[in-house]
């Protein structure tokens, strides 16, 4: 994690801004998509600041230069901003938000400008009021991008990958199918049409997926979807004969990638038409994510309305061949796992072997890559020992890490894609003699991580409600983590995909959970400078049978689907009820009898398995 000096990108962006008349100028993390996950072309924030983590957004006065972002990053932020910024530490008591700093930073009159294509327009309508209150001129749209210019031959080009159809006994449905339920929601919200910004919506709608965002099996494009037609805005170049031929065969029209924008401002221009009528034009619909560019080109809060996507909501319930996938791949991921953490023992403590983090990372990803169905890693491999286990995202980088301690801890968190689902799990591991603090630590988020998964709650339940269920046995000693419980997951999609969630996020509070949500539970604790702790499974939300059903509620409960023992010499027995040895004897059997069966030529992984699954 090295440390970028920034000046004279800074000296360069200030010049820039006093020529667009901007005093006050927002670089944020995302894409013209809102991608969390973004192209290295649009990684902006990260070459104008210094710090590449996926979240935080960057404010620079003519004076001043500030990056914002959340608990998972303020280590690895502390480490790569130079002299010239200020951190703020979102989430922290007293600490401005972004949006907060920028407004201050424009009283007296000054301009904050921004890329509008950039920034969501519900956030840029937000920052525009703060900034008025703050006494400041307002928000200006600034067509141009002023990093790109200082970027200039540097910055890497846009990919042009090709896109590939995903079979129906992956996707479970066809796209005439997900578009006649999509077409119910607009009808039932009397919408005129759904503009599409977020790019995994528009692979999930038209069952096709691409490779421009590392990690992400998405490409780049737009989509608009009325009651009588689908236009999925895309460069032709980029689209097999049989996704041509997918499409036509569920009546989609392509059209070029950079044609959305003047089709948008011809919906918007034939909704002033209609606007003389006898009733009032329907609206159009965009996520309350799309950006501010695309609101602006279809006529701004008159003909626009930005609502929670439809299409986001049905992705989030995955089907039965969806959930069924996702079961499958984790028991081949599993294996993989299983296998490399049987490896990395052996070679650190029988073979001595001297091994650092990315060779670590790397040979999981070789176990990885034997499994049916693989397409990849779904993210950067967190393979971190001892302090650097603390840094929450923490990304080895070749040729400048650490080499593995095998009397530290060791966490590893790690991802992969496969055609039938996508895997997130993290386990934490020590080779050694763990202190007593480490194994106290482990166990109470192992406590957490169990009360969660053996949760049941009524339908209509929240992520925000359940959260503190995973954090309760660190509150009762005064400890925490600054992360949030868990993330909805794709189905060979993001890892990372809304809206729910677990956690103290406002779209939490917002979003009920529902039966078919694929979420993570991933509670943690960290020691900043000495080790850090995640056990992170994957879960299927299902209907549950209770005695009782009270208020005719269905209540709700998880599925894990992970399928990777836990550390057996960080478990303080001691700290587990009965109730808990049952669980982890439960699983332990589960997973011993869905791996052995990948090893029965492998003595080492074997032995390994069955020594880590033995019962409480």
């Amino acid at each position: 994690m090295e440390t970028v000096n920034t000046t004279a990108r800074l000296s360069a962006l200030r010049s820039l801004m006093r020529d667009n008349g901007v005093d006050v100028y927002v670089v944020p993390s995302e894409d013209s998509h809102s991608s969390e996950y973004i192209a290295d072309c649009d990684a902006r924030r990260a070459f104008i600041s210094g710090f590449t983590g996926s979240a935080g957004t960057a404010v620079v006065t003519h004076d001043k230069a500030a990056l914002a972002t959340d608990g998972r990053y303020f280590n690895q932020a502390s480490k790569q901003l130079d002299g010239n910024w200020e951190l703020l530490k979102t989430g922290l008591q007293d600490v401005p938000t972004w949006q907060e700093w920028a407004a201050d930073q424009s009283a007296g009159g000054k301009t904050v400008g921004v890329d509008p294509a950039m920034i969501a327009s519900a956030i840029a309508e937000k920052l525009d009021e703060g900034v008025k209150k703050s006494g400041g001129a307002g928000l200006k749209a600034v067509s141009e991008n002023l990093i790109d210019p200082i970027w200039g031959a540097d910055q890497p080009a846009r990919s042009n990958n090709p896109v590939f159809l995903l079979s129906q006994k992956y996707a479970g449905k066809d796209t005439a199918t997900k578009l006649a339920d999509l077409r119910k929601e607009l009808d039932k919200k009397k919408a005129a049409a759904f503009v599409l910004s977020m790019l995994d919506e528009i692979a999930w709608l038209f069952n096709l997926r691409g490779s421009d965002i590392t990690y992400n099996p998405v490409f780049f494009s737009y989509a608009i979807v009325t009651q009588d037609s689908a236009t999925l805005y895309v460069d032709a170049s980029k689209l097999s004969g049989e996704c041509q031929t997918y499409l036509d065969q569920n009546k989609v029209s392509v059209k070029p990638y950079g044609e959305l924008f003047s089709d948008a401002k011809a919906l918007a221009s034939a909704a002033e038409t209609k606007e003389s009528g006898a009733e009032p034009p329907r609206k159009y619909f965009v996520s309350n994510k799309a950006s501010w560019a695309l609101k602006l080109a279809l006529g701004g809060d008159k003909f626009v309305d930005e609502v929670r996507s439809p299409v986001g909501d049905a992705k989030a319930v995955k089907n039965d061949t969806e959930q069924e996938g996702m079961r499958q791949c984790h028991i081949r991921d599993g294996a993989a796992l299983t296998r490399f953490f049987a490896w990395l023992e052996d070679q650190l403590i029988n073979k001595k072997a001297v091994l650092d983090e990315v060779a670590a990372a790397d040979k999981l990803e070789e176990f990885r890559t034997k499994q049916k169905d693989f397409a990849g890693l779904s993210f950067d491999t967190i393979s971190s020992t001892g302090p650097n286990a603390a840094v929450i995202h923490y990304k080895p980088e070749r040729g400048a890490c650490a080499t593995i301690d095998p009397n530290a801890i060791y966490l590893c968190d790690s991802g992969a894609q496969y055609f039938d689902g996508t895997t997130d799990t993290t386990r934490t591991l020590h080779f050694g003699t763990p202190t007593p603090a480490e194994r106290k630590a482990y166990t109470l988020v192992l406590k957490g991580n169990i009360a969660l998964d053996t949760a049941i709650f009524p339908k209509g339940t929240t992520g925000y409600a359940i959260d503190c269920l995973a954090r309760q046995f660190l509150w009762k000693y005064g400890l925490d983590y600054r992360h949030g419980t868990g993330h909805g997951v794709g189905s060979y999609l993001n890892v990372h995909e809304g809206p729910i969630g677990i956690g103290t996020r406002k779209q939490y509070v917002d979003v009920a959970l529902a039966a078919g949500n694929v979420l993570s539970i991933e509670p943690g604790y960290y020691e900043d400078g000495a080790y850090g702790i995640r056990i992170e499974n994957l879960a299927i939300i299902r209907e549950t049978k209770t005695e009782h059903t009270f208020g005719d509620k269905p209540f709700l409960g998880f599925e894990h689907v992970t399928m990777v023992p836990y550390c057996r010499k960080l478990i303080d027995e001691a700290l587990l009820t009965a109730d808990e040895k049952r669980w982890l004897n439960d699983s332990n059997a589960q997973i011993r009898g869905n791996l052995e069966g990948y090893f029965r030529e492998d003595a080492l992984t074997r032995a390994w398995l069955e020594r880590e699954t033995q019962p409480f």
